[in-house]
């Protein structure tokens, strides 16, 4: 067991031996990108900066894979001022029109962001299209790019350079790479409209596993709007729990610590190196606020390896069910739509926590006997039960899961005395094999 830990430290040690080195190219990085945008919001000033919610440096440190880093271009707009229109009843998606009558808004009056009015409406003058936008966007992109390059603002020297991909019809962001040294940065660049105190979805948790009063502050920054498509607009919550894991952050334990080995896992054995579709930063960060929520004591969070499967029993029950809830609307399903065979990544992820040693071996010197598999074939069974039963989605059954997983090691009679109530439970229910 001893050895076992070691191995779990010694990864988290190499991953946290490059962190400096990727906190310095990904300053260099920014650094370019917000001279780029500085120039955008010169040639254009409907384009902004918010400098004060910069959370990428804090996602870039957590991750170890080089996917797209998100970056919002607030749009210069009094969203309260707008005609905010659902085409169906119930969708999220609306479309974002400009009334007839309002001061403030004539700069998003002009063909170049606003569809053609309504033939004979009396309140809506036209609709700011998100297409129209990102076209406005990236040609700006590319004159900002030019400009900063002619005028040195991007030396050569440093060997950096930037450029903005043609943005295709369905496509709901540009991308910009930024090379620093051998390493490049690629962002996705997104046009926002905020909206302050917009409400929280519905059914948004009290987290008992957070710093108390952390999701009042997070969420009274509101749900800002992001593209859908060509037309409409979409709430956006990415930055919000962004914040949330931001407010883990503050609490001992090893809670992001199994975040950043989790998402380097995921990109060296679970994608192949990057190579294969699989499971996003964004898909982690849901199922590590869901299983801060699901084990809010400390003591939880004490040890790294027992860390590491608190995430791995909570992502492989949304895995098996097919279903990670939105940790903020838990009726919305994350993976719904993602268009990923979640059956390869399940047995990929049920591997790795059955016999984790192969792949937290940094070098092949590293390479020794690996301990005989944790679980038992039968344990999906055991994780099917949250699809037809929702009351197991609590603290009780997934500690019946880190017992199976041999990292149960909680000591509180009232603890183990509620999963063991549960293991009956589902062993009567499951059948033998669980």
């Amino acid at each position: 067991m001893a050895a076992q830990a070691s191995l779990w430290h010694h990864y988290l040690q190499a991953l946290r031996s490059r962190a400096a080195a990727r906190a310095q190219d990904f300053q260099r990085a920014e650094d370019v990108l917000l001279v780029v945008l500085e120039r955008v919001h010169a040639l254009d000033p409907r384009f902004t900066l918010d400098y004060s919610r910069d959370l990428g440096a804090f996602q870039f440190a957590l991750r170890s894979s080089e996917d797209p880093l998100g970056w919002e271009v607030p749009l210069w707009v009094d969203a309260e001022a707008l005609l905010i229109e659902h085409p169906e009843e119930g969708s999220e998606s609306c479309l974002l029109g400009v009334p007839q009558e309002g001061a403030g808004l004539e700069r998003w009056t002009s063909g170049d962001v606003l569809s053609a009015p309504t033939e004979g409406s009396r309140t809506c003058r036209g609709h700011i299209l998100p297409s129209k936008v990102l076209r406005v966007l990236q040609d700006l992109l590319v004159a900002a790019i030019v400009h900063c390059r002619h005028h040195g603002l991007i030396a050569p020297g440093r060997g950096v350079s930037a450029g903005a991909a043609a943005c295709a019809e369905a496509q709901l962001h540009l991308s910009l790479r930024v090379a620093v040294g051998w390493r490049t940065v690629h962002f996705h660049i997104v046009p926002v409209v905020r909206r302050r105190g917009a409400p929280a979805p519905e059914g948004a948790l009290l987290m008992p596993g957070f710093p108390e009063g952390s999701l009042t502050r997070v969420l009274s920054h509101g749900v800002d709007l992001v593209p859908a498509s060509a037309q409409h607009w979409r709430p956006s919550t990415d930055y919000l729990l962004t914040r949330l894991l931001g407010a883990l952050d503050s609490l001992q334990g090893h809670r992001l610590d199994s975040l950043s080995i989790l998402d380097r896992v995921n990109h060296e054995s679970w994608r192949d190196g990057g190579q294969s579709a699989g499971l996003t930063f964004g898909h982690l960060k849901a199922v590590l606020l869901w299983a801060a929520v699901l084990f809010p004591e400390p003591q939880d969070w004490a040890e790294l390896q027992g860390a590491v499967y608190r995430l791995l029993v909570v992502l492989l029950c949304c895995l098996a069910t097919r279903n990670l809830p939105h940790p903020l609307c838990p009726d919305c399903n994350l993976l719904q739509g993602s268009g990923l065979d979640l059956g390869a990544i399940y047995r990929r992820v049920e591997a790795f926590a059955s016999q984790p040693e192969a792949s937290l071996r940094i070098h092949a010197t590293h390479l020794g006997h690996s301990p005989p598999p944790r679980i038992s074939a039968g344990v999906k069974a055991l994780l099917q039960l949250p699809a037809s039963d929702p009351t197991y989605w609590a603290t009780a059954y997934f500690d019946v899961l880190l017992d199976k997983f041999q990292v149960f090691n909680i000591r509180d009679q009232d603890r183990v005395s509620a999963m063991q109530s549960v293991f009956r439970k589902t062993k009567a229910l499951a059948g033998e094999d669980c």
